[in-house]
C-alpha cells in the first residue's frame, strides 16, 4: 500500500528513478532508468485522480500480490454484494434511448456488402423483425458511404426506423460523410487517426507523445462537431487487437492501454461539450475483456463520468463455443450491474445473434431488478483488474492409502459429472460418455476425460458388475463422490463421501472409517460461525461443492461464492472449490450455456474456483460434459481442444466466413493447445490474433494471407488451396498431430 498527495504534484524515489508525468486527465507514476524516454519494457502505471476529493491523499495498492500495476482503491461497480445497475446518463441513438433508465438494448451487425443496397436493406429488415434495437453496418469507403443514404431512405420508406450505426476504421472522411444520414458513428481509437499498428518497439519523448495527441484532436474534432450538428450518437469502441503502436509502446498490449486509448478520444468529446457517446472495450479473450471494462468503469467513477457501456466479446466464434465465450464476458459484467447495450458476435447469420443476446439481456435485467446478492461482507482478496488464480490445494496422497487420490481433480480445472445408477449397466458406454480412452474395454484417462463423478445412489452391495465398473474408475484415479447416507448403508471402497455442514456439526461423518476422504457441499451464504466446522475436518476434505439452489428470487451464486472465497482466504483454508449447478428440467440449451457462463464463468475469470459440475435433467450427458470443458477453456483454464478466434463477418469480409470456418474446424479440431484465428479481413488483426498461434486472414478477394502469431508468412494464397496451406504451416511449426483413430 502506498499513498501520494491527492494533487500528485511530483513523486521522487531515493535513487531518483521514479518520476511523474501528466497527460491530460491521467497522472502516470513511472519507473524508468532515464528521465527522457518512455519504454515499452518499463514498469509503469496510470493512476487515476483521487476518488475522495475531500481527502488529502489517495491510496494505491498492487492490483495483485507482486503485480507492478498499482491501482487506486476504488470501486468498479455499484456494489460487490449484489447486482445493482450502474447509473448512467441517457444517450440517444436515433429514436432509441440508451442508458441505465432504459432496457438493455440488443444489437447486431450486417454481413452483406454495403454497396449492395437491396441486400443490406433486406438484411436490416430481417434483423429488425427478429427484435434488434440497433443495427451496425460497415462503412469502409466513399462508395459505401454514398450507399448508406439509399439504405436509410429505403428503410424509412418501408417504415423501418431502426437506428443505424456506421462502423468506421481508418477513414475520418468517410465518417464525416455518413454522419449526415446514420444515427450513430462507431470509431476505433486504435486506427481512426493513428496508422495501423506495426507492432514495433517505439520510443516516445513527452513532446512526441503530446504532438500525436494534438494530431488526434485535429483529425477527430470535425467528426465530433458534425455529430453535434446532426444530433448523432457515437461509440468510442476500443478493440484489444487494434491498439496503436503509440499506445502499446507506452502501456503495453493491455487493458490499461485499451482504456487510455478510449479516454484520449473521450477527453476531446468533453472538451467540445459533446456527451452523446458510449464506450466499449472489446477483446476476443473474455478475461482481458472483463478487466478492461472494469478498469474503464473504475476510471469513470473517479472522474465522475456516467457514460453508458456497449458490451461484447469480439470474434467469439460459432455455436456453443461462441455463446459460452460471450456469456463469460458479457454475463460477468451484467452480474455486476454493468452494461447498457450488448452484441453477441457469432460466426453465424446476424439474425441468429439476437436470441442469445436477448437471453443474456434478460439475465442481466432480472439480476439487477431483483438486486440479487448476499449479506454485505468485506472483500480483501479478489483481484478485479489483474487476473491471478486462486488454486486450491490438490489432493495429496496419504501414507497407507491403497488408491491414488491425486487424479480426482485436475490442476488446470476439473470437470465433474453426475452419473445415474442406470449408466452402470453398460460400463463401456459409461466409460465412453466420460471421454475415457478404451484399451481392450478397459478405461484410461485422456486429455478431456471427466475427473470425478457424483453418484447420488450406490449400487447394491451384491451388484458385482456395477461395483467392478466403479472399481475400474477408481483404479484410474477418477473420484467417486457419494452421499454420506449411501456410503453408510452400501459402503463403496475408496469413495469420497459427500457431507453437508449439518452432518459435520452433528458428527455423523465420524461413523465413517478414520481417514475417509470428504467433499463438503454448502450454499455459501451460511453464517461464518457455521463454516467454522470446516477447520476441524481440513485434513480429510478433498473439495468443496458450492451449490446454491437455482431459482431463488434474491439469491446470487456469484455473490455468495465471492463471500465463501473471502471466508476461505481469511481462514487460511485452501480447499479446491467446485461450482456445482443444479439447473431446472427442460432448460433451453442456450439458457443453460448462458447461465453457466454468466454464473460460474463470472467467478472463474476472477480466478475463483477449481472446476465445475453441471446437472440438468433431460439434457444429454455429452452436452453437459462438453459445455463444462468449454466453460473452463473459455475462462483460459484447461485447454482440451483447438481454440478458435473467429470473427462474425461483416461487409468487409472477403470470403464466406461460415463455410470456411466449418472447413477449417473439421480438419483441425483435434489440436488441443493450438489456437487458430479465422478473420474475414485485417481490420482487427493481426492484433486480435494476439492469442492465436496461426492466422487465416482474407487479404484480397479470393486470396488468403497466413500468419504465425502476428507475423504474416504467406500472402495471396488462392482460397481453394488455403486450408491445406494452413495445415502445412501448422505441420512446419511442429504443432500438428494426426487425428486419433477410433478403436
Amino acid at each position: 500500500m502506498a499513498t501520494v498527495p491527492a494533487s500528485f504534484p511530483h513523486i521522487k524515489a531515493v535513487d531518483g528513478s521514479s518520476r511523474l508525468t501528466k497527460i491530460v486527465d491521467f497522472t502516470k507514476v513511472s519507473f524508468a532508468r532515464g528521465p527522457q524516454r518512455v519504454r515499452k519494457q518499463r514498469v509503469q502505471l496510470s493512476v487515476a485522480r483521487n476518488p475522495n476529493p475531500g481527502s488529502d491523499t489517495v491510496e494505491l495498492e498492487p492490483a495483485s500480490d507482486g503485480s507492478p500495476l498499482l491501482v487506486p482503491r476504488q470501486k468498479y461497480c455499484e456494489s460487490i454484494h449484489k447486482t445493482v445497475r450502474r447509473k448512467t446518463c441517457t444517450v440517444m441513438v436515433g429514436n432509441v434511448p440508451l442508458g441505465s433508465d432504459h432496457p438493455i438494448r440488443i444489437q447486431t451487425m450486417t454481413t452483406s456488402d454495403t454497396k449492395d443496397v437491396a441486400k443490406t436493406v433486406e438484411e436490416v429488415m430481417r434483423i429488425a423483425d427478429k427484435g434488434a434495437d440497433i443495427v451496425r453496418i460497415t462503412v469502409q469507403g466513399k462508395r459505401e458511404a454514398d450507399a448508406c443514404f439509399d439504405i436509410k431512405n429505403s428503410l424509412v420508406q418501408k417504415n423501418y426506423n431502426i437506428p443505424l450505426v456506421a462502423d468506421i476504421h481508418f477513414a475520418p472522411s468517410v465518417a464525416l460523410r455518413v454522419a449526415e444520414c446514420f444515427d450513430k458513428i462507431r470509431v476505433n481509437p486504435g486506427n481512426f487517426a493513428d496508422r495501423r499498428a506495426q507492432f514495433e518497439k517505439l520510443e516516445y519523448t513527452e513532446d512526441d507523445y503530446q504532438k500525436e495527441l494534438e494530431h488526434i484532436e485535429k483529425v477527430f474534432t470535425p467528426l465530433v462537431e458534425k455529430c453535434k450538428q446532426y444530433g448523432r450518437a457515437m461509440r468510442i469502441g476500443t478493440n484489444h487487437g487494434s491498439l496503436s503502436d503509440r499506445i502499446m509502446s507506452y502501456y503495453g498490449d493491455s487493458p490499461r492501454g485499451m482504456v487510455e486509448s478510449a479516454f484520449e478520444f473521450a477527453r476531446i468529446c468533453r472538451k467540445l461539450d459533446f456527451h452523446n457517446f458510449v464506450f466499449s472495450m472489446k477483446a476476443s479473450n473474455p478475461v482481458v475483456m472483463v478487466q478492461a471494462y472494469r478498469l474503464l468503469v473504475a476510471e469513470m467513477y473517479v472522474h465522475g463520468w456516467d457514460y453508458p457501456l456497449h458490451l461484447g466479446v469480439t470474434e467469439a466464434g460459432e455455436g456453443e463455443d461462441g455463446r459460452m465465450k460471450s456469456a463469460i464476458g458479457i454475463g460477468t459484467l451484467l452480474m455486476d450491474g454493468l452494461g447498457d447495450t450488448i452484441r453477441v458476435s457469432l460466426t453465424e447469420p446476424p439474425e441468429e445473434e439476437i436470441d442469445p443476446c436477448r437471453r443474456l439481456a434478460n439475465l442481466g435485467t432480472i439480476a439487477s431488478s431483483h438486486q440479487i446478492g448476499v449479506t454485505p461482507f468485506e472483500e480483501k482478496h479478489r483481484h478485479y483488474f489483474d487476473f491471478q488464480r486462486r488454486s486450491g490445494q490438490l489432493p495429496l496422497q496419504k501414507e497407507g492409502e491403497e488408491v491414488d487420490y491425486r487424479g480426482v481433480l485436475h490442476r488446470d480445472g476439473s470437470v465433474l459429472m453426475s452419473v445415474s445408477l442406470d449408466k452402470l449397466k453398460a460400463p463401456e458406454l459409461l466409460y465412453r460418455s466420460l471421454a475415457a480412452k478404451l484399451v481392450v474395454g478397459m478405461p484410461f484417462k485422456d486429455l478431456a476425460t471427466v475427473d470425478s463423478i457424483l453418484l447420488k445412489e450406490l449400487p447394491p452391495v451384491d451388484d458385482a458388475d456395477a461395483r467392478l465398473a466403479l472399481k475400474r474408475l477408481v483404479d484410474i484415479s477418477m473420484g467417486i463422490i457419494t452421499p454420506l447416507s449411501e456410503q453408510l448403508t452400501k459402503p463403496l471402497p475408496h469413495a469420497i463421501v459427500l457431507v453437508n455442514l449439518k452432518e459435520l456439526s452433528s458428527s455423523a461423518h465420524k461413523l465413517l472409517p478414520e481417514g475417509t476422504r470428504l467433499a463438503v457441499t454448502l450454499r455459501g451464504d451460511e453464517a461464518y460461525e457455521e463454516l467454522e466446522i470446516l477447520k476441524s475436518v481440513a485434513d480429510n476434505v478433498i473439495m468443496i461443492l458450492h451449490n446454491l439452489p437455482y431459482g431463488g428470487e434474491r439469491d446470487s451464486r456469484v455473490h455468495t461464492a465471492r463471500r465463501l472465497f473471502e471466508y476461505l482466504e481469511e481462514s487460511g483454508l485452501n480447499f479446491p472449490v467446485i461450482h456445482h449447478m443444479e439447473l431446472p428440467d427442460k432448460m433451453h440449451r442456450d439458457d443453460l450455456v448462458i447461465t453457466a457462463g454468466s454464473n460460474a464463468g463470472a467467478l472463474l475469470v476472477d480466478g475463483l474456483g477449481d472446476g465445475v459440475l453441471l446437472e440438468a435433467p433431460g439434457q444429454e450427458f455429452e452436452f453437459l460434459r462438453d459445455t463444462s470443458f468449454n466453460l473452463l477453456q473459455g475462462c483460459r483454464m484447461r485447454n482440451t481442444k483447438t481454440e478458435y478466434v473467429s470473427c462474425p463477418s461483416c461487409g468487409r469480409t472477403l470470403f464466406d466466413l461460415q463455410e470456411i470456418s466449418a472447413q477449417i474446424r473439421e480438419k483441425t479440431s483435434h489440436l488441443p493447445g493450438v489456437s487458430i484465428a479465422i478473420m474475414g479481413c485485417i481490420v482487427n488483426g493481426p492484433g486480435e490474433m494476439a492469442d492465436a498461434d496461426f492466422g487465416y486472414v482474407g487479404g484480397a478477394p479470393g486470396k488468403i494471407d497466413l500468419y504465425v502469431g502476428k507475423t504474416v508468412v504467406k500472402r495471396g494464397i488462392a482460397m481453394e488451396h488455403a486450408t491445406d496451406a494452413l495445415i502445412q504451416l501448422i505441420k512446419d511449426n511442429g504443432r500438428w498431430v494426426d487425428p486419433p483413430v477410433e478403436e
